[in-house]
């Protein structure tokens, strides 16, 4: 069962694997309960049972709208006979021919960088965003989250979002459309949106970061040191601030990886996951500050996502709120969040002794 706080709710799975939520049927009846639009940013689309879900909405007269990272679309470069089908990504060509036919419209991205959006805004009034893509990978192996939220001031955020992207701009070219983020109520609780690369959501999350009191958890598919984050952690943990995290055990392994600098921290304890089973990727984007602020969406710690990448995330929460009910809600999720992350760490991870 997700937390559920109203006009917030807050899924991890996929079940299969032990969470609590599947991420299939999620995205599913999110897409089912559509009575007039659907406007769709994903990175990839390859599920069968989720394009099947976009066609029924179309064909009971829903208006279907997708953006897709280009780079799926594409046979492989130079192509042997670009006539005979077959190779990696057919399936999400295939998909891409019955979104056409069923009547969609379809749009690739012209991003030089990774078109990393995963979103859905249902009848202009509902918004499912997270670190889910929509793959079967991504809904039956991968480790993820989807949150959804019903709020007109935060759908409104992401329809601008999405309409600057029909108009062409991805990455660096939405930066002449630069407004401030701003935060929102919803359920009470204070809710920032933030998208790469306009708002450069790396110093937000380090923002957010030396508010702690206590406790940092996260858990994340690709972290680098390109990023400050690592440093923020470092200078946190120095200060007394206990951090525990999980990180996708090949990316971990990679030069690049923040693993190196920050594992020997004495306040830092780190872990990896490996493919194991039916287990594919640990794939979240996922941070808990104290109990109290979670951060979530599509956004890994490198420097591409930050300068490069179309991203969004959501920091949900704020630090030692004076509200009981405010407090109460905001525990509700950042602990259906920590429980989660020690959940995959006693029974996937490994601690990382960089060895």
């Amino acid at each position: 069962m997700p937390a559920d706080i109203g006009s917030i709710e807050f899924y991890t799975g996929p079940d299969i694997l032990g969470g609590p939520d599947s991420l299939k049927d999620t995205i599913l009846n999110f897409i089912g309960d559509a009575d007039k639009s659907l406007d769709v940013a994903v990175q990839e689309l390859d599920d069968l049972e989720i394009a099947g879900a976009f066609v029924d909405a179309l064909q009971r007269g829903v208006r279907v709208r997708l953006i897709l990272e280009k780079d799926y679309l594409i046979a492989p470069n130079p192509p042997d006979d670009v006539y005979q089908p077959g190779g990696r990504y057919e399936e999400n060509r295939n998909i891409l021919s019955i979104m056409y036919r069923a009547g969609a419209q379809v749009y690739a991205d012209f991003n030089p960088g990774i078109f990393h959006q995963k979103f859905i805004i249902r009848d202009g009034k509902s918004l499912l965003t997270g670190s889910t893509n929509f793959t079967s990978t991504g809904i039956k192996k991968n480790l993820n989250h989807l949150i959804i939220v019903n709020n007109r001031y935060i759908l409104k955020q992401y329809i601008a979002e999405f309409n600057e992207m029909l108009k062409g701009r991805f990455g660096q070219q939405s930066l002449p459309d630069f407004k401030a983020p701003k935060k929102y109520k919803v359920s009470r609780v204070p809710v920032k949106p933030l998208f790469a690369p306009e708002h450069g959501p790396e110093m937000e999350i380090m923002k957010q970061m030396m508010k702690a009191k206590k406790s940092i958890h996260f858990a994340i598919f690709t972290f680098a040191q390109s990023s400050g984050i690592d440093d923020t952690m470092r200078v946190l943990s120095r200060s007394g601030i206990k951090i525990k995290g999980v990180m996708d055990g090949r990316q971990a392994n990679q030069e690049w990886a923040a693993t190196h600098p920050i594992h020997a921290e004495e306040n830092i304890e780190l872990y990896t996951v490996k493919p194991q089973g039916g287990l594919g990727k640990l794939h979240h984007k996922l941070m808990v500050i104290d109990d109290n602020i979670i951060i979530a969406g599509s956004f890994n710690y490198t420097g591409p996502a930050n300068y490069i990448n179309d991203e969004n995330i959501l920091v949900i929460g704020e630090c030692n709120p004076k509200d009981a009910a405010v407090k109460e809600r905001q525990n509700i999720l950042a602990n259906y969040a920590i429980d989660e992350i020690e959940r995959i760490i006693t029974d996937f991870g490994e601690l990382y002794t960089g060895d």
